[in-house]
């Protein structure tokens, strides 16, 4: 019995669907014609709108069966009389329909899948084909039940809806018929993302390669009536709680059968996990359930709608998140990224997970990283931040909480560049020091000036911080020190992103000796200019990339020639994701659009190559890997996992490969005199939202 304080507080009636499918008569033969499962399914249907008390809205009925629909017993209840007018045949198209649009566009905690009627095994893969109505021998039109459980543990299901689903199924599990005249095919429903903590039940009348059992003289599937006995006059929350008990009481049923000699299938319990995601086989070992963390209580709860009203997610939300698990000692959810949208949303999750062993509430932990993350923006917001930590902690007797860590010292220098309003040769500039405040450096005070003389004013500023930072030796040549710039950001007109800035020398050790700067520091070009229009898709895509961690498997979209049409800066601008633009336009011929699409479309970092560099082939396209190849790194499968791309950390891996490309080129024959260093020639455009300047002119 799985303690009723495992499950979701809000599981009742009215947070629970269900799809209830009963199917009798099948288009492909009359000899498939079954007697029983379109009254299994009603009776299923009036156990949950009866005892259950769920709302027949909540209940899509799907039923075929062999006579009038009008002749089956519609009076058990007052919901499932409401159902009679509302079910439908049960075919393919409303399966689909229900399944995998209606359903998950409902706000649940509980779905639940009935389906009586035939079953078959896919013989490639195992999975459970289940046909329809309309099946007809060219095409066995049905519903995979596995891909389809698949594609409900995924985000095309929203976060936090239907984390209990349970599917129950009175058919058989026989090889599916050899005959080259029935013809099933393949359905794969596909899906996004896995969300952690969803619980899935599945409970079959029979084992794989046995026949479920049916009494066409009473009209009743044997496992439906084995299951609703045990279901009972069970409310949803006692039902849900008991089920795997009664999936036990079911199994013991039939094997009395089967040993009298009166039956011979045997259900199955495909997943033997409690809703709680133990084990319900380690009951008679452990006798307790895992430890869970202390919750919050309602002075807290009261004090969090006060604190979060009207707040959108901070930029550190998700580094919170993920310490508040490191904090309390337990595992972080394998799946990156947020729980929600919300910082009430964010404090639920945590608050219902399992805790480590000192007893601390998650959600403590991260509301303490927000208050010292956020107190450089909002000392006030931050101040009340404290409050609620110490308040919650000395209430509920808390254990000590150790302070999160302080936010990484990161040192950037930018360099804006402004095409002179008169159309003079050269540019405006200035340079200014981003760490902890934004200090001003350099501005060549109205009067434009030369690439190289800008060149020669950076490589002098790197000194000058250098020194005034006191790493190593105070010189720029010497490298870049702890402490010192980490990042140089060229804030450019539209027409020189594509300049080889990172391929500027500086000087690197004795004897004059230089190296290109991308190799030195980490170096990315930005088009403020180019904002204005997307200002608003630009923001938003930047915050929700850093609600994910950075990593999401929607975050990074791969863009080659093929692509490229006049509606893809509105395709990439339609919504948060995508955030990252790799162009992988190998002939190079078509770069400049895919740029222009991405500064329409708001996406704040792109990368590309510059043209030029390697020799190319007899075909005309440099042979080198794609993007993301270069990029990400390999998914177990063995191929570049685009999820898998920590786009955050994309100013530091793109200094990898241009080293790892320097490195090779100076090994190659001729050395750095036959190939160029950095000859990968990535431009890396990182435009952040949050650390950009007015946009006045320079002028």
């Amino acid at each position: 019995m799985t303690p009723l304080g495992f499950l979701p507080p809000t599981l009742g009636p009215r947070r629970t669907f269900a799809l209830v499918a009963g199917v009798e008569s099948y288009a492909v033969s009359h000899r498939w014609n079954l007697h029983g499962p379109a009254r299994d399914a009603l009776r299923f249907a009036r156990w949950l709108t009866g005892p259950a008390m769920v709302p027949p809205g909540h209940v899509r009925l799907l039923l075929s069966p062999l006579d009038d629909p009008d002749s089956l017993d519609w009076s058990a209840s007052p919901g499932l009389e409401a159902l009679r007018t509302t079910h439908r045949p049960a075919t393919e198209e409303n399966v689909k329909a229900v399944l995998l649009d209606e359903l998950p566009a409902c706000d649940g905690d509980l779905l639940w899948i009935f389906w009586a009627g035939h079953g078959y095994i896919e013989p490639r893969g195992g999975e459970l084909m289940l046909p329809c109505a309309d099946a007809s021998p060219g095409q066995i039109r049905h519903l995979n039940l596995d891909s389809a459980l698949r594609w409900w543990r995924t985000d095309l299901v929203k976060h936090r809806r239907f984390p209990l689903q349970a599917a129950l199924v009175d058919a058989c599990r026989v090889d599916a018929p050899r005959d080259t005249r029935w013809n099933f095919g393949t359905n794969d429903y596909g899906g996004g993302a896995t969300v952690p903590g969803r619980r899935q039940f599945r409970l079959f009348a029979s084992r794989e390669g046995e026949a479920a059992q049916n009494d066409a003289e009473r009209g009743a599937g044997r496992f439906t009536e084995a299951l609703l006995d045990e279901l009972g006059e069970n409310s949803v929350r006692d039902a849900v709680a008991g089920l795997a008990e009664s999936a036990r009481s079911v199994h013991r049923t039939f094997r009395e059968l089967r040993e009298r000699g009166e039956g011979w299938q045997l259900p199955q319990f495909v997943v033997d996990r409690d809703w709680d995601a133990c084990s319900f086989l380690d009951d008679d070992l452990t006798g307790a359930a895992p430890p869970r963390a202390a919750r919050l209580d309602q002075a807290a709860w009261d004090g969090l709608g006060e604190l979060f009203e009207g707040r959108d997610l901070p930029r550190c939300a998700y580094e919170a998140y993920a310490w508040a698990f490191r904090a309390t000692g337990c595992a972080a959810p394998l799946q990156g990224g947020l729980p929600g949208d919300s910082l009430l949303e964010v404090v639920q999750d945590l608050d219902e997970r399992h805790g480590g062993p000192g007893g601390m509430p998650l959600a403590v932990p991260f509301v303490r990283f927000l208050g010292d993350r956020v107190a450089a923006a909002d000392e006030r917001w931050a101040a009340r931040l404290r409050d609620w930590v110490r308040d919650t902690r000395e209430r509920l007797a808390l254990p000590p909480l150790r302070p999160p860590p302080p936010p990484p010292r990161r040192t950037a220098l930018h360099v804006r560049l402004e095409s002179p309003p008169g159309g003079e040769d050269g540019f405006l500039a200035r340079m200014w020091l981003r760490r902890d405040a934004t200090e001003h450096i350099w501005e060549s005070e109205g009067e434009p000036v030369r690439l190289d003389a800008i060149r020669a004013e950076l490589v002098r500023q790197l000194g000058s911080v250098g020194r005034a930072l006191g790493g190593s030796g105070g010189h720029a040549e010497a490298g870049r020190a702890t402490g010192a710039v980490e990042r140089i950001e060229f804030h450019v007109p539209y027409e020189l992103l594509d300049l080889d800035f990172d391929q500027w020398p500086v000087p690197r050790g004795p004897g004059g000796r230089t190296r290109a700067l991308g190799l030195v520091y980490q170096v990315v070009v930005r088009c403020p200019q180019e904002r204005e229009d997307s200002a608003a898709e630009w923001r938003d895509k930047w915050r929700w990339l850093w609600a994910q961690g950075g990593r999401h498997p929607q975050a990074v979209r791969v863009v080659s020639d093929a692509d490229v049409d006049d509606g893809l800066g509105m395709e990439l601008g339609a919504g948060q994701a995508p955030a990252c633009v790799l162009a992988h336009t190998p002939g190079g011929a078509r770069t400049g659009a895919v740029v222009e699409a991405v500064l329409e479309g708001g996406v704040p970092v792109a990368v590309w190559r510059r043209a030029g560099g390697r020799r190319e082939d007899a075909g005309g396209v440099a042979a080198r890997p794609d993007l993301l190849t270069l990029l990400a790194p390999a998914g177990e499968d063995g191929r570049p996992d685009p999820g898998a791309l920590d786009v955050l950390a994309l100013p530091a891996r793109v200094r990898e490969v241009r080293r790892a490309a320097a490195v090779a080129a100076a090994g190659a024959p001729g050395g750095e005199h036959q190939r160029a260093p950095g000859e990968d020639r990535l431009v890396l455009l990182w435009d952040d939202p949050d650390d950009t300047l007015t946009l006045r002119s320079l002028a």
